[in-house]
This record gives structure tokens, sequence and C-alpha cells, in this order.
């Protein structure tokens, strides 16, 4: 929504904090994610959107109707409103290095999960990575790339980028890996099938009960556990480590330290745990 700062607000759209409160808790019920209160303009502009293109002429009756339907189609836009998408090919660029050295020293078919994969480039970095380790790893490659926002997914899917978006992949990787756009879709590229077919996208809520049913050599879960309070990480933690494999490794950003909320997986190097 890059317009947000141009959009005037209607009469009904400002927050009382009460309601803003009401949103908060709506949010943190339904995916953990905590909204401080700094957030309030920010809220009070994207709900009043999706208030009016729901037809309703107050964000509050649209709280009203989310707390009393939890099977509103109206939900999917609401999380999606609250989402960040910041994200970036091979950002933190060491951790791509780790995770092709551990790749080799498995020498076997190897399945990575990212948990909050946005727009796709975190997916698409892992999966070059994965295949620039070559006859070590075999066929058996994998990367689930799984996100809470439904818009973002979709993108992710398609795999389109501006070649400015590509300007932190090798151009030996880009001429490899991507096709570049001619007439209208000139200044775009679009990753290869060859590397879209090793990667599977879903949509998902970390706070589900139901997470992909297979074990997972290693887990990206970066710059997503800050949006959580201490005791969903906690439980994220936990359930991370019942589905990697032994010694499996756990990515996490670069804010991020995990040390003190688990007993299950050790620092193994920067922003990188190794499940005990």
């Amino acid at each position: 929504m890059s317009n947000l700062s141009a959009f005037t607000l209607p009469a009904g759209a400002r927050l009382a904090p009460h309601d803003f409160q009401r949103a908060a808790q709506l949010l943190l019920r339904r995916t953990g994610i905590v909204l401080p209160l700094h957030k309030k303009e920010m809220a009070e502009r994207r709900l009043s959107i999706q208030a009016d293109q729901a037809g309703f002429d107050e964000v509050r009756a649209l709280l009203g109707m989310l707390e009393r339907d939890a099977q509103s189609p109206q939900w999917v836009a609401f999380i999606n409103a609250f989402t960040i998408n910041h994200t970036a090919f091979f950002r933190e660029a060491h951790h791509f290095e780790v995770l092709a050295k551990f790749a080799r020293s498995r020498r076997q078919s190897l399945k990575v999960w990212t948990c909050a994969c946005s727009t796709g480039e975190e997916a698409y970095s892992i999966a070059m990575t994965l295949r620039e380790c070559g006859s070590a790893l075999g066929s058996g490659v994998c990367v689930q790339a799984t996100d809470i926002d439904t818009d973002a997914v979709r993108q992710a899917e398609q795999g389109i980028y501006r070649l400015d978006r590509l300007t932190p992949v090798p151009s030996a990787y880009v001429q490899k890996y991507f096709h570049r756009g001619v007439g209208s879709r000139e200044g775009f590229a679009r990753a290869k099938p060859a590397l879209r077919e090793l990667i599977e996208f879903n949509t998902l809520n970390l706070l589900s009960p139901s997470w992909p049913q297979t074990r997972f050599d290693a887990i990206f879960c970066r710059n997503t556990m800050i949006y959580f309070d201490k005791s969903t990480q906690a439980r994220l933690l936990e359930r991370f480590a019942r589905v990697l494999k032994p010694g499996g490794l756990l990515f996490v950003g670069h804010s991020e330290n995990m040390t003190h909320l688990t007993t299950v997986f050790r620092l193994q190097g920067k922003t990188v745990y190794a499940l005990i």
C-alpha cells in the first residue's frame, strides 16, 4: 500500500484508544503478533481502507464483525494489513555461507523450511544456495516456504522481481537462474522453472496447530520472532525443535537472541542455532 501516506481518513476512521486495543488483541490472539501503541496511526489508515472496501461506515463496525465471526473472509485482509514484508535476496549473507557448508557436510537430500518467506526472496536465495552445492545433495533438495500473508505468498509463487531487487544476487546466478523480461516485462526478471520447482509455497499462520508434516534439516525464521511476546517465542522454539532433525540448524534474525529462551538449541555461530 504505497499510497497510504496520501490517504485521507474519512469520518469514523479514527481509532479511539479502546478500539486500538481491540484491534491489537484481535491480532495477538489470531497471529501472536504484538501491535505496539506507536503503530496506532498506521493501524488507523490500514483498517480504514479495509473497512471502506468491506462496506463498513466505521472501523469499529469492522472490528465488531471480526470479534463475532472467527471465520469471516475479512480476517485475511485484516492480517495482511499488519504483516511486514521487508526482505531481500541473500539478506544476512553469512547465513547462506553457513547453509552451504552445512549442506555439503550432510551429503544427502536436504529439506529446508523458511517459515516467514514474505515475497519469496529468502526462499529463492536458499534454493540457489542448495543448487550450487551440486551433486553433494543429489536430487532430493526441497524448500518449504510459508507465510501468513496471502498476498505475499502469491507474489512469491510468481517469482517475478524488478531487476534492482536482484542487485544482491551474484551476476552469474542471475544469468543462471533468472529469465530477463522483454517488451512489457522489461526491467523485470523471473526465476527459471528449474529453481521454482525446488520450492513449495503455502500460507501458514505459525500459531496454527497444523505445521508441515516433515522433518527438516534447517529452518529459517529470521526477523519474525521480534514481533511475538516472550511466551510465544518460547513455544515456537519448542515446536521448531520437534520438526528439526538431530543436529539441524535454526537461522534467526540479526537482532534476535534466543539463548535465554531455550535449552534444546545451542548457539553455533552468529544468529545460527543447532538442535542439541
